[in-house]
């Protein structure tokens, strides 16, 4: 059982399958020429949010209240997972939302790739996914928050500071 499912659950996990996105030739990725691994991609907003959870861990993000995981996921507009399948063994690896106004805007959020996939071309692919999905909504206008050390795999898939200069604003509680 796996760390946060012994926090927080007691009961047996009753996680559903995911269905696959059909990706043409980028459906199966082999990791390696030692593995018979794939990775597949998956629209299903039923994620075990307790391994996700283990996935934002491993890159060291901070932990988030599992009920606010669960509801910002369920509240969004489009979830993409990515998992590496070897044969009935499958690990979540990858994920990524975006929330929308289902006409215009999408913001894409929680971006994060298991380590181990890291450098291998996987993230660039989870973001082309979501861009792609994105687009076969008809929104045009894609925006997301990057940390300093990210913004340069962001601008290799096409993402750029506003051109105007306008910048973004922020409010908080106890901000005043």
């Amino acid at each position: 059982m796996s760390f946060w499912k012994s926090l927080f659950n007691s009961q047996p996990s009753t996680r559903t399958t995911t269905t696959a996105v059909d990706l043409g030739s980028q459906a199966a990725l082999e990791r390696d020429n030692s593995t018979e691994g794939q990775i597949i991609f998956s629209k299903d907003k039923e994620i075990d949010v307790y391994e996700l959870e283990e996935l934002c861990d491993a890159v060291g993000w901070s932990r988030r209240p599992i009920r606010k995981v669960k509801k910002a996921i369920q509240f969004s507009f489009l979830v993409i997972s990515m998992w590496e399948q070897r044969g009935a063994y499958r690990r979540l690896v990858g994920f990524s939302r975006a929330t929308s106004d289902h006409a215009f805007n999408a913001t894409i959020w929680d971006v994060v790739v298991h380590p181990e996939f890291q450098g291998q071309g996987l993230g660039k692919e989870l973001m082309r996914q979501m861009i792609k999905e994105l687009r076969s909504e008809d929104i045009s206008n894609i925006t997301l928050f990057a940390d300093p050390h990210v913004v340069d795999f962001y601008r290799q898939l096409g993402f750029r500071p506003d051109p105007e200069g306008i910048k973004g604003m922020f409010w908080y509680p106890n901000s005043r």
